[in-house]
């Protein structure tokens, strides 16, 4: 880590919400969990979660990656990881997950149904 990342990094604080919302989902995910730190533009910094037991994804987005490495930092149970095919292997995303990144396209009645119609239900 260069200096600069350490010095933003220690300068940088973890949103309070952000952290309560992630400290339940590592107890949920039985006290673990796995963190990529993704830039996504303008919007900040996607935060993808994966839980320990049972592989569960989760996600939350920040401001910038200092911020991103403050939550991990902040979080006990929380280690910062890559996607490889280890972590992608384990990965498990949840039905209600799938409608949610879906959106209108989850509850519409107008058009054909989904291909992943099976997953969802």
């Amino acid at each position: 880590m260069s200096e600069d990342t350490a010095v933003s990094t220690a300068a940088a604080s973890a949103p309070a919400a952000v952290v309560s919302a992630v400290r339940k989902f590592v107890a949920a995910e039985g006290g673990s969990a796995k963190a990529v730190i993704q830039p996504i533009g303008a919007a900040g910094v996607r935060l993808t979660l994966v839980g320990a037991e049972g592989g569960i994804l989760g996600d939350r987005v920040v401001d910038s990656v200092a911020t991103a490495e403050a939550v991990v930092d902040a979080v006990d149970g929380l280690e910062t990881a890559e996607w490889d095919r280890e972590l992608t292997s384990v990965t498990n995303v949840r039905p209600s997950h799938w409608r949610k990144m879906a959106g209108w396209v989850a509850h519409q009645t107008r058009f054909p149904k989904a291909r992943n119609t099976k997953e969802l239900d």
